[in-house]
């Protein structure tokens, strides 16, 4: 993983907007979180996060058949953001391509590698979630700027000989009956560039957050559910749940739909806030690096975003 190390407190933010320290943390149990600096860019952080995944894995760039990147805001529309990490890392043998599936995304990208793996059992694949959603927050709009942080995660994804680890099964899922609730209207090809028939916060993202937390609660326990049912699995045979760090409201109501104690859940998002794509990755990392998961552990992933996108992963660690 990699963040900037520029950190935005909730105390800073009071000095920005109307909002409090409190009205934050009850609301989101956000503390504070990284994001760029003007001069920065999103790219440098996939980067680092990509070359600590490969080293990690004893591999050189020129050893991965395929880079997936999971971003809603890449440094360009073109190239993508899988195009400028292929020529950094020099993985000159690999395939790039990214995939924009909000914060849902990296669960979408890592159920694609693993299909590729499944009839490529040698390859190596890159899968990143990377996210500059403070480029895209209006700092000026007090219910959105307290959400959202910048950074990245990666893992490689590759064959294994011991048949029992890796994915057990996957759930993905969109409804988009209720895109208005979540938007990022600016950028995209319906409006010209600097078109004046679209106000400047469309070009923010813009959300009603209450709606918003209804349908998040209800899909989040229901994608836990389903793919514990149909594995025949119970809450209490997890080892850890990796929920989308989006709102601690949203967590606690899951943890405790699922019965599962607090060191079952992983949580960082008072550290780093809503880093979308990049948000279970990092908290994965963060999991295992300080042992929450060990080998042959099962391990969910559970993700809820825009658009609407729901998704989860089973897995064998």
């Amino acid at each position: 993983m990699a963040v900037p190390p520029k950190i935005l407190t909730n105390s800073d933010l009071e000095k920005m907007v109307d909002t409090s320290d409190e009205w934050i943390q009850v609301r989101t149990g956000i503390r504070e979180r990284h994001i760029l600096n003007d001069n920065e860019v999103i790219s440098t952080y996939a980067f680092l996060a990509a070359k600590e995944a490969l080293d990690k894995a004893n591999l050189q760039g020129e050893d991965l058949n395929l880079i997936i990147c999971a971003t809603l805001t890449p440094d360009y529309l073109m190239p993508s953001l899988a195009i400028l990490l292929q020529k950094e890392l020099s993985a000159v043998n690999a395939g790039a391509f990214d995939l924009s599936a909000t914060c849902s995304g990296f669960i979408y990208a890592l159920v694609i590698a693993d299909q590729f793996i499944r009839s490529h059992p040698d390859w190596k694949i890159l899968v990143v979630g990377a996210e500059a959603l403070s480029r895209k927050t209006n700092w000026e709009d007090r219910t959105t700027c307290v959400l959202f942080g910048d950074g990245a995660g990666a893992v490689i994804v590759t064959g294994s000989k011991e048949e029992e680890r890796g994915i057990i099964d996957f759930i993905l899922g969109a409804d988009g009956s209720n895109w208005p609730l979540l938007t990022l209207k600016g950028g995209g090809s319906a409006y010209f560039p600097f078109d004046e028939r679209l106000p400047k916060d469309e070009y923010y993202i813009k959300m009603q957050g209450r709606e918003v937390f209804k349908i998040a609660v209800r899909m989040m326990e229901k994608l836990a559910s389903e793919i514990l049912e149909r594995n025949n699995l119970k809450p209490q045979d997890l080892a850890l749940l990796i929920p989308h760090q989006a709102n601690m409201r949203i967590i606690e109501y899951l943890r405790e739909k699922l019965e599962l104690p607090p060191e079952r859940v992983f949580i960082n998002i008072q550290r780093y806030g809503n880093t979308s794509a990049a948000s279970i990755p990092i908290a994965l990392y963060e999991a295992e690096r300080e042992g929450r998961i060990k080998k042959g552990d099962i391990v969910l992933l559970v993700a809820f975003g825009g658009g609407f996108t729901f998704a989860s992963v089973l897995l064998r660690w």
